[in-house]
């Protein structure tokens, strides 16, 4: 893919790596000379030391042939800006981080796919690694329905039952869903089925339409506070 990245600072320098390090032609846009240096010398990518929110900078990067734009700045009104230009110049993906829910609807209006205030989202995720330290992983979908990553105990109750017989016993609820299973010794994850087995040490995938609470997270092993 052709990306363009607006802004190398503390969310668009990891996002070049990962492009970069994808295979992807990756071209980067950032005003202030030194994080553009830095981005020049790190990583395999045209670095254009301009401002973002004029057209010509952005058709200096080779937007209006570029697959995506991403736009990652600390600046809420410039991240609208790069978007409007990116649309006028038809750019098939444009997506954006938004600082301020009010901006929510400005950026949907203009048809930009968004990531809502990251520090908020890191600073949630770090929370609930303290509150909920049984969670390998997780990630919100909507208000309150999470897909999470645990590990099953040794004395949990589903441990050794089918998945059936954690459904007929009302371990697992109908807003439940195991989703994968990775199991040492298994080369690759382990699709659910109703009549395969959980074992202590699984790591479960699992989807919950009320979360991670405490009640779902006691049926892996894990007792926290309720």
């Amino acid at each position: 893919m052709y990306i363009v990245i607006v802004g190398a600072g503390d969310i668009g320098t990891p996002l070049i790596e990962i492009a970069t390090r994808g295979g992807n032609e990756v071209v980067v846009v950032e005003n202030d000379p030194e994080r553009a240096d830095r981005a020049a010398t790190t990583f395999d990518c045209l670095v254009i030391e301009a401002d973002a929110t004029l057209k010509e900078t952005l058709v200096d990067a080779g937007a209006d042939r570029a697959d995506a734009i991403i736009s990652t700045t600390d600046q809420d009104a410039t991240n609208i800006m790069v978007s409007l230009l990116a649309g006028e110049l038809e750019v098939p993906e444009i997506v954006s981080v938004v600082h301020d829910p009010q901006h929510m609807g400005l950026f949907e209006r203009i048809g930009v796919n968004t990531m809502q205030n990251p520090q908020r989202l890191i600073a949630d995720y770090l929370y609930r690694a303290v509150k909920r330290p049984s969670l390998v992983d997780y990630m919100r979908i909507g208000e309150q329905a999470e897909v999470f990553e645990i590990i099953v105990g040794e004395r949990a109750p589903i441990a050794g039952l089918t998945l059936a017989e954690a459904a007929d016993g009302g371990l697992l609820r109908s807003d439940m869903l195991v989703v994968a299973i990775e199991r040492d010794g298994e080369g690759s994850p382990i699709t659910p089925r109703g009549g395969t087995h959980i074992e202590p040490g699984d790591l479960l995938t699992v989807y919950s339409a009320e979360g991670a609470t405490p009640e779902v997270t006691d049926v892996f092993g894990h007792y926290e506070d309720h």
